[in-house]
């Protein structure tokens, strides 16, 4: 457990996920590389939600079942995949951030022990959303952090 007192994932725990229809479950023997939380209108348009917040996995150690084949983008450099029976957010990429496959938390049945160690595009946050941490706020991407975690 780091100093703060937050818990962390060990290497040795699987993490497993579903969609809200069950329909499609994500399964990764590797823990994260990081957690943020997301203010961008994109993410926030994705996930119906006022802040997105999602787990980073290397891709190859993230699997869905079934497969859920090449995605969609409508936004340029940006690909998400959506379960095709209940539309729940499942998956992300992002090519400023290769190699890496976004989870929105809520999706992950152990997010209890996966805190958030940044905020992504703290500029756009609403002025009304108050989330009181000390975590790094980058006001773009925080694609040099994110880049770097391991």
């Amino acid at each position: 457990m780091p100093s703060d007192g937050t818990p962390t994932p060990s290497a040795d725990t699987a993490f497993t996920g579903r969609c809200y229809c069950g329909a499609v479950s994500l399964h990764s023997d590797a823990p994260p590389l990081t957690v943020a939380f997301c203010h961008c209108s994109d993410c926030r348009r994705w996930t119906g939600a006022p802040v997105g917040a999602f787990a980073a996995f290397r891709a190859a150690d993230l699997s869905a079942t079934p497969n859920q084949g090449p995605g969609v983008s409508h936004t340029a450099g940006v690909t998400r995949w959506n379960c095709p029976s209940c539309g729940s957010p499942l998956m992300a990429t992002f090519d400023y951030l290769p190699d890496q496959v976004y989870v929105p938390l809520g999706l992950i049945d152990q997010a209890d022990r996966l805190p958030p160690r940044i905020h992504c595009h703290a500029d756009s946050a609403y002025p009304w959303l108050h989330i009181e941490d000390t975590l790094e706020r980058a006001s773009a991407s925080g694609r040099n952090t994110l880049n770097a975690a391991d």
